[in-house]
């Protein structure tokens, strides 16, 4: 089976290919193809690779190529992880924003729906090279914004493209553990959008274990969400909810605490990995160890200025762990290509899911997986206040979605106004200019 990874000299990657190392089931991944714009960062991510495979004998055959139509043909699976304008991209996206007084992270608020329109466009001309060149390919996409990438590709692929994403399944995880229960066995309800939804149950056997931990303040406070959000606000929301859904919670201190920031995220990553890559520049840096060293320095500083904000201190060494999005995607790749059936939390239409949204809108919540792609299993509708969340966000992304095919200017303008955390038509409009001149890939807005 041939898997090609689009971003294929992309950091994260090895966690991907070290589930693969660990797969040793009939009809496994036998090759793996990587695709990067970046010749240098191909040649850095193969060592790295090279390191992981040199023990075992079987390990998956990994080429690399910067020819993008070479990379998906004859693909069984295509991995799409890329980053239009890259790191770089990502601490303009933040600057830009907060100049405004407004969030400029990389899913959420301003950053987000900039980051969505410079991705969308090319992540639309990819979804039309496999249906062209393997429209018997799956892809799962990584790309964020993951949701809205993940809508724009399926109007191309339709059910052939799935989105995936490590948070839920963090999250999960964390619940499981805490009230003593296998994570692996245990059912999650978690229903919203993608960097924006709600663990409202977590059954064992049938029943519902999550009020036990919310009727358990101390318990309850000992998990990062617990600390991040305080134990009496997820009382009072009856959920757990996704830990990104700190920025819509807590906008003003967190916007506060970035704009006090030393450096924001994107800006110490893009530094972060440029270092790393200058690294393995060096034929005598041993890759596998500079990699895991910068790996682990990076999970450490997630979301460090959201736990300043809310005092949370230092993240568990317990989830300083892989979020475990590789072992979503191995499962994922498994049950459709073996016909193993299996319950994931993904990124997928709607259908008939969720009432408020239509069949096309793309949300995140638990499907049954097998040979015919990912199925969203039914739900309990979400609360009036979640609703309005989830239904403001995803009108947001199809006036992206518009803006993108259009290239309209008002569209986009209309897209950052109607977000929750942009308060202004007229800031609106000066993150629209401010945007075009920081990122020319954004010179189709007219």
């Amino acid at each position: 089976m041939r898997l090609t990874v689009l971003g294929g000299g992309g950091f994260r990657l090895p966690l991907v290919y070290g589930a693969l190392l660990r797969d040793h089931a009939a009809g496994r991944v036998t090759d793996v193809v990587l695709y990067d714009v970046d010749s240098a960062r191909l040649t850095a991510i193969a060592r790295v690779l090279a390191d992981q495979a040199a023990d075992v004998p079987d390990a998956p055959r990994v080429t690399v190529t910067t020819d993008l139509d070479e990379a998906i043909r004859g693909a069984d699976f295509v991995f799409s992880a890329i980053r239009v304008g890259g790191l770089e991209g990502r601490a303009a996206d933040e600057r830009v924003a907060l100049a405004e007084g407004v969030l400029g992270q990389e899913t959420v608020g301003a950053g987000g729906i900039a980051y969505g329109l410079r991705t969308v466009p090319v992540a639309v001309d990819i979804a039309r090279r496999v249906a062209r060149l393997a429209p018997d390919a799956w892809v799962i996409n990584f790309t964020n914004p993951a949701g809205l990438v993940t809508e724009a590709m399926a109007r191309h692929l339709g059910d052939r493209v799935i989105g995936i994403c490590d948070s839920p399944v963090g999250l999960g995880r964390r619940v499981a553990r805490l009230l003593g229960a296998d994570p692996g066995t245990a059912f999650i309800d978690y229903v919203g959008l993608n960097h924006l939804g709600w663990l409202r149950g977590l059954r064992v056997g049938g029943r519902d274990q999550l009020p036990r931990l919310l009727a358990d303040p101390g318990l309850l406070g000992s998990m990062e969400e617990g600390r991040l959000f305080g134990t009496d606000w997820l009382r009072s929301l009856g959920s757990i909810p996704n830990e990104y859904l700190h920025y819509y919670y807590f906008n003003r201190e967190t916007v506060r605490a970035y704009r006090e920031a030393e450096a924001t995220r994107g800006a110490f990553l893009r530094d972060q990995q440029a270092r790393f890559y200058d690294e393995m520049e060096r034929p005598d840096t041993p890759a596998l160890a500079t990699w895991d060293r910068t790996r682990a320095e990076r999970e450490a500083t997630y979301m460090a200025h959201n736990r300043e904000a809310a005092g949370a201190g230092e993240r568990d060494a317990e989830d300083l762990e892989s979020g475990g999005y590789e072992q979503v995607a191995l499962a994922l790749m498994r049950a459709i290509a073996h016909d193993s059936r299996t319950t994931l939390i993904l990124n997928v239409p709607n259908r008939t899911t969720l009432s408020v949204l239509d069949a096309d809108a793309v949300i995140e919540v638990p499907c049954l997986v097998d040979a015919n792609g990912a199925h969203p299993l039914s739900v309990a509708p979400l609360p009036y206040h979640a609703t309005g969340l989830v239904c403001a966000v995803k009108a947001v992304e199809r006036e992206v979605l518009a803006a993108a095919e259009s290239g309209s200017r008002t569209t986009a303008v209309k897209a950052f106004a109607l977000h929750p955390l942009v308060d202004s038509v007229t800031v609106a409009r000066r993150l629209v200019d401010g945007y075009a001149a920081a990122h020319p890939g954004l010179g189709y807005l007219r």
